[in-house]
């Protein structure tokens, strides 16, 4: 099965930046979306940012302005840019992808998630 691959976590201070990747472990057909999600602790897993197969995004209204998702098929990985940082973005982060199978079955894969710690 398709494992995703995350890297780029850390510890920055408020209004810093930090850039996160995400590659598969193999090649993916049938993608949807893809997208990033986070949890930090006591609160329920929320999807950050997303990009459709139309390159369209959505992103979390607290993250606008700040977060950049984007997509190099090329090297097959997508990133998360992520500037002018506050402590509230603090959480584990998770890459997803939702792809379709043949028989037309929705499967989402998951990163292993990474750890952004953000400080005051």
């Amino acid at each position: 099965q398709v494992q995703l691959v995350e890297s780029g976590g850390g510890l920055v201070q408020a209004g810093g930046s930090l850039r996160l990747s995400c590659a598969p472990s193999k090649s993916i057909s049938g993608i949807r979306t893809m997208g990033w999600s986070r949890q930090a602790p006591g609160n329920q897993r929320e999807v950050v940012a997303s990009i459709a197969v139309g390159d369209s995004t959505n992103y979390l209204d607290s993250v606008k302005g700040r977060f950049t998702i984007s997509r190099d098929d090329a090297r097959n990985t997508m990133f998360l840019q992520m500037d002018r940082m506050k402590p509230e973005d603090t959480a584990v982060y998770y890459c997803y992808a939702d792809v379709r199978s043949v028989r037309g079955v929705i499967y989402t894969y998951w990163g292993q998630g990474t750890q952004v710690t953000v400080s005051s």
